[in-house]
């Protein structure tokens, strides 16, 4: 007979992916050993077990359920009959919010992906697309020259370069609030796209283009 689930097995795995994020973020995922994790979770390695099977697999899950989570929210505040830089208020401001109390999920998210197993990061890169994407038609509301072209696509990540390395620097409480970000960010994206066309930046008198790489890097 099957082993029937604790009433509060949910809430358990979300401390644990939590905790294990912090120690992923902290001390980098090498050094961050299952012994280490069930300690600083307060459950023995054998029930952490129970959750989990492997560290890969707990990796996984953060990251998974970050991006599900940020998913959610910005389909939630995507509102496609507002005016353009309304849309994209809106889903800046959600995708920054959802960043609130997450910096751990987050650099886990950007540091640890790449050391997954190449299915495993296959997924998650597939959700990362989808988030580009509502972006990316977002975007191509507030430059509608640049939809279909190859420069919708290096704006988009231009916007998500702002957006997933605020945590850097920005502080709580400061000066300077997540709502004045989300603003900042749409008046930067949304006039300075208006002097943008399909055609790439023209090279710069003086100035060699530089050499094109071979492979695209960008997700």
């Amino acid at each position: 007979m099957a082993r029937s689930r604790a009433s509060d097995y949910d809430d358990k795995r979300r401390s644990i992916l939590d905790r294990s994020a912090e120690l992923f973020s902290e001390h980098g995922y090498d050094r961050a050993s299952m012994s280490r994790i069930a300690e600083a979770c307060g459950v023995s390695k054998a029930n952490l077990y129970h959750y989990y099977k492997d560290k890969d697999e707990l990796l996984f899950d953060v990251i998974r359920c970050h991006l599900a989570e940020l998913i959610e929210v910005v389909e939630a505040a995507d509102d496609a009959a507002a005016p353009p830089r309304k849309r994209l208020r809106g889903m800046v401001a959600a995708l920054l919010e959802a960043y609130r109390d997450a910096d751990a999920q987050h650099n886990v998210q950007i540091n640890s992906l790449r050391l997954l197993p190449k299915d495993r990061q296959a997924e998650l890169k597939a959700m990362e697309r989808e988030l580009v994407t509502l972006f990316a038609e977002a975007m191509a509301g507030v430059a509608p020259q640049l939809k279909g072209t190859a420069m919708l696509k290096p704006v988009t990540m231009s916007l998500f370069g702002m957006l997933n390395w605020h945590y850097l620097w920005f502080r709580a409480g400061g000066a300077f609030s997540r709502a004045d970000y989300a603003e900042l960010v749409t008046t930067l994206i949304s006039d300075g796209t208006r002097r943008l066309t399909a055609a790439a930046p023209a090279e710069a008198p003086g100035h060699a283009a530089p050499k094109r790489p071979e492979t695209e890097v960008m997700p």
